[in-house]
């Protein structure tokens, strides 16, 4: 029986380009959809933009645009880089300044401020003098008063990951100039978070599937305890409060965003043609939920949103929680100030978007923080995605074009060596899925490459390239053996890889639409044309990244440009 799958990815912020950190967390999610395609499973796949908020608002003041201009450029540029460029196959990838959005998050706000888990308070906010505006808690910075981090924000530390209100800042001064805020009274919407302690507490011991990061930093934060949250602040970019009296004040982002996941699942229904279809993706309890993103978004993803469904009632929370570790550059957190980043656009231009999507699966942030150096990505391409897999393919395909140009066919006899070759092809497709299912992508493709390392190892063993001298059948034989794993790996590798996959399709006369999520017999294997896969990362092109690098970090030194942190993976930069 089919599953329902609905694969929801983070949403990156339009306030500048993406960096490889940021697809650090993104990549999963659509290893995830592509393999659940194939397992004919029904997926729902989406993300988008999220586009307001003040960074994009200070901006646009200090250009003299519109906010809507800065999140619209780099939306149109997300869009490109991650759907043409990366090839992430989303069913819908949108933005938070749709209509469709507005109304959908207005009416999850109305609907808990009459069930009560929203009320106005007066509070005391932040105000600049020297700005002359309330500040977000994002636009307040301090030391943290449990683990003393200099640059805490006014709503989380990301050195501990507290959860922080601005007031409990030591030393809070405004992000924007500098100067240290006061304090004024404005009232404001809260989320009555606190309802939600015990019933998140039960809901999160129970989880199973999510990685471990994410349930044991949950699990201490409501140790501490949930307060109540303000969830309004006195912005002109976002979506209006939807009462009377407030329409100078918006909805805060950090509670728009994440019902992006709900408004956007209505939005492919409406595409479709079928208003109501989001719903087998939210009323149905059979439906598996995958919440991909990074460390830093944990807070929202397992407490805020769960708590927001929770109270809005009747939608499905989610299963599995995938959050990403930290990727640094070169042994250096991504710094947008510094110019010490490798901005996703640049990457694509110059190198092939497949050999970041291996490189961050062999050796990104899955579970513990890495570090992405130039070196290292040369040497993981060239000997491992090209020496070991690409290699492997192309001298069997050469052999079988040059030797059995009409193509050849698997022997209806087999020896034990090549039933046990099989056997581990046929295996792989468990093993490999198992691994995606339960958010293991690294583990998953070590499967792949050990069958490619047993195919290699099956032809030096059999020698083709000699049998076709002495027994042309023998070494027809050999050959459609390996290129029965060949097409097997095509699927394999096509979740994690999917370009490698239509070229290796390409190259073999086959049909993608054919393709499922197991083992067949493909036959007679016919290669139509040859390509290598992928090109040698040469030293002279990892030499002129180094230099880049450098050249552009001393020139902001020089400049006397105050470096300013940023995470190393996505982030919503206005929470």
């Amino acid at each position: 029986m089919n599953k329902k799958i609905f694969v929801a990815a983070a949403w990156p912020y339009a306030n500048g380009s993406l960096h490889l950190g940021h697809i650090s967390a993104l990549l999963g999610a659509d290893i995830i959809a592509r393999y659940e395609r194939l397992a004919g499973n029904e997926v729902l796949y989406v993300s988008g933009s999220d586009c307001h908020g003040t960074p994009i608002a200070v901006e646009a003041d200090r250009l003299g645009v519109r906010p809507l201009e800065i999140a619209e450029k780099y939306h149109q540029e997300f869009s490109d880089t991650l759907i043409q460029g990366l090839n992430f196959s989303y069913d819908l990838y949108t933005k938070t300044t749709t209509e469709n959005h507005q109304k959908v998050v207005q009416d999850i706000f109305l609907k808990l401020y009459q069930k009560g888990y929203i009320y106005p308070k007066t509070e005391k906010s932040p105000y600049c003098l020297k700005c002359q505006r309330f500040l977000p808690d994002r636009y307040v910075e301090g030391e943290c008063p449990f683990c003393h981090f200099a640059k805490a924000r006014g709503d989380q530390c990301d050195e501990c990951g507290k959860l922080l209100d601005p007031s409990e800042l030591l030393s809070p001064q405004c992000k924007i100039c500098g100067q240290p805020p006061e304090w004024r009274s404005s009232e404001h919407f809260f989320f009555r978070l606190s309802a939600f302690q015990n019933y998140l507490n039960e809901w999160v011991k129970k989880s199973e599937g999510w990685r471990a990061n994410a349930k044991n930093f949950t699990l201490n934060l409501l140790k501490e305890g949930l307060h109540d949250r303000p969830i309004t602040r006195d912005l002109e970019w976002g979506i209006p409060v939807p009462l009377p009296g407030y329409e100078h004040k918006r909805i805060y982002v950090w509670f728009e965003a994440v019902c992006g996941y709900f408004s956007a699942s209505k939005e492919w229904a409406f595409r479709q043609g079928q208003t109501d279809l989001w719903q087998k993706f939210w009323l149905d309890d059979s439906v598996i939920s995958f919440y991909v993103h990074g460390k830093d978004n944990i807070p929202f993803h397992t407490i805020i949103w769960p708590a927001i469904l929770m109270a809005y009632g009747g939608l499905h929370l989610p299963d599995y929680v995938i959050s990403s570790e930290y990727l640094t550059l070169e042994g250096k957190q991504f710094s947008k100030s510094r110019h010490w980043a490798v901005w996703l656009p640049d990457f694509l231009a110059q190198f092939d978007s497949e050999t970041l999507r291996y490189y961050l699966v062999a050796a990104g942030p899955e579970t513990a923080d890495a570090d992405f150096t130039w070196s290292e990505y040369q040497i993981k391409t060239n000997n491992e995605l090209i020496s070991t897999f690409g290699n492997f393919i192309h001298r069997t395909l050469s052999l079988i074009k040059l030797n059995f140009p009409n193509g050849i066919k698997l022997a209806k006899k087999l020896g034990e060596k090549e039933e046990e070759f099989l056997r581990l092809t046929k295996e792989s497709f468990s093993l490999v899925g198992t691994a995606i299912e339960k958010g293991r992508f690294r583990e998953g493709f070590r499967f792949i490459l050990r069958l490619t390392e047993e195919g290699n190892r099956y032809l030096n063993e059999s020698s083709p390239w000699k049998q076709i001298k002495e027994d042309r059948q023998k070494a027809e034989n050999s050959l459609a053996v390996v290129a029965q794993v060949i097409s097997s790996l095509a699927v394999l590798v096509s979740p994690y890889l999917p370009k490698t996959a239509e070229r290796i399709w390409k190259m073999i006369g086959f049909q993608p639409s054919q393709v499922k999520w197991a083992y067949s017999k493909y036959q007679p294997f016919r290669v139509e044309e040859l390509k290598p896969l992928y090109k040698k990362i040469e030293d002279s092109q990892i030499e002129n990244q180094l230099s880049r690098l450098k050249e552009e970090s001393l020139k902001e030194e020089k400049g006397g440009v105050k470096a300013q942190e940023h995470n190393s993976h996505l982030t919503r930069s206005n929470l």
